[in-house]
């Protein structure tokens, strides 16, 4: 049992030492924003993240509601 503790626990350092390669080894390294908003090409087409959407359209209504 603790062998195969031990042996996963190493294994998911590895997994997590390769999918951190670019942030730890260099100078300006981040993680890549996968957020909608992140995206150039889906901004370029007015799509918005469900939250930005829900404001926008809250801000509508109420603009409708003051006129």
């Amino acid at each position: 049992m603790l062998k195969l503790f031990l042996i996963s626990l190493v294994i998911i350092a590895i997994a997590m030492a390769l999918l951190g390669v670019k942030v730890f080894f260099t100078k300006k390294g981040k993680f890549p924003n996968t957020h909608v908003s992140g995206n150039k090409y889906l901004r370029e087409r007015g799509i918005f993240c469900v939250q930005t959407q829900d404001r926008i359209a809250r801000n509508k209504k109420t603009l409708q509601i003051k006129k």
